[in-house]
């Protein structure tokens, strides 16, 4: 008999979608499933909707609790997994049909630790695919775990999600996600990769990451700056164990708060007296020569280092006017990502 999947659904107040999740779910052709539904004190009708689930199929657990977080609701999950393998789906994102049997196939060919999905940005009426490294008929990708950590830190072909991986259970089990933190799964991948020997990506993209409609900007709070305290730890994590990465680790810190001492400039009624971003700054001037170090193979961040460390408005008006000559030499502002419309 193939190997019993064990796939976690954390629950709150997504009564919008969560039928379309959990129903990508069950009707995978992949059959040998346990698929745990944690309704994680959600206050609308959810915890009504999988209740009748777990009554229509034997397949299902259900577990009610009191409001804990995502972090908390997925160690409630996996404390009662019972599958050689655990695959992680947010609820408002859903699967494609054959996408545990295409990991687990993976994973057994393999014999790797993990497997990654690639993926779909969903929005209402179009698709976005990250076409700039692999195309989706490319063999998978097999990884060591250096060259696996050094992806990691990157950020770019290895996602820090959670969310799309087929993880061997047994990896996981005793490594819980931190409580009462924003980006959890940035403070908790470096400790799972460490143990990884074989780590394969498949480029077929088989799930669709749901993107709401909401705007970064308008819905920032404070606690964005738990991404922040999560790469400052993984940072001394990778400068333990893996020192010759260092610099990458310290570029990705150092773009992201450039990022939110920007979004921070944008909400500053709720950054009033400013605190937090002089936090920031300060933090920059005090790492200033480790800083300038590790981009020393990247002119224009080194650039907005220089400009940032002097004063932060510098930096603001650097991005502005760079803003303003992609328009008008009608550069795009990203690699442009492969579109597919639904209408």
């Amino acid at each position: 008999m193939l190997p019993k999947v064990s796939v976690i659904v954390p629950i709150f107040k997504v009564e919008k979608y969560l039928k379309r999740c959990v129903d990508s779910i069950l009707n995978q052709t992949y059959t040998n499933l346990e698929v745990i539904l944690v309704d994680d004190g959600s206050p609308d009708n959810c915890g009504e909707i999988v209740d009748g689930y777990e009554q229509a199929d034997s397949r299902i657990k259900v577990i009610h609790k009191e409001n804990g977080g995502l972090s908390d609701a997925r160690n409630f999950g996996v404390k009662i997994a019972t599958g050689i393998f655990t695959l992680f789906v947010d609820s408002d994102d859903w699967l494609e049909l054959n996408m545990i049997e295409e990991l687990v196939h993976a994973s057994l060919s393999f014999k790797a630790d993990i497997v990654q999905s690639a993926f779909y940005y969903a929005y209402d009426d179009y698709l976005l695919f990250d076409n700039r490294y692999f195309t989706k008929d490319d063999t998978p990708l097999v990884l060591d775990n250096q060259a696996l950590m050094t992806e990691l830190v990157i950020n770019e072909r290895v996602k820090n999600f959670a969310w799309g991986k087929l993880y061997k259970t047994s990896l996981i089990q005793d490594l819980p996600f931190k409580k009462g933190v924003l980006f959890e799964d940035v403070f908790w991948a470096h400790h799972v990769m460490q143990r990884v020997q074989t780590y394969v990506i498949i480029h077929n993209p088989l799930c669709y990451y749901f993107q709401r409609n909401d705007s970064i900007v308008a819905t920032y709070t404070p606690r964005n700056l738990d991404i922040i305290k999560g790469l400052k730890e993984r940072h001394c994590f990778i400068g333990k164990f893996y020192g010759e990465l260092a610099n990458d680790s310290y570029q990705l810190l150092l773009k992201n708060i450039f990022i939110h001492y920007n979004l921070l400039l944008a909400n500053r009624s709720k950054d009033k007296d400013g605190l937090l971003r002089k936090d920031l700054h300060k933090y920059v001037k005090d790492h200033f020569i480790e800083f300038n170090e590790s981009a020393s193979n990247n002119h224009v961040l080194q650039k907005q280092l220089y400009l940032f460390n002097i004063h932060p408005l510098f930096h603001t008006l650097y991005l502005i006017v760079n803003k303003f000559l992609r328009i008008a030499r009608f550069q795009s502002k990203t690699s442009k990502l492969e579109r597919i419309n639904l209408s």
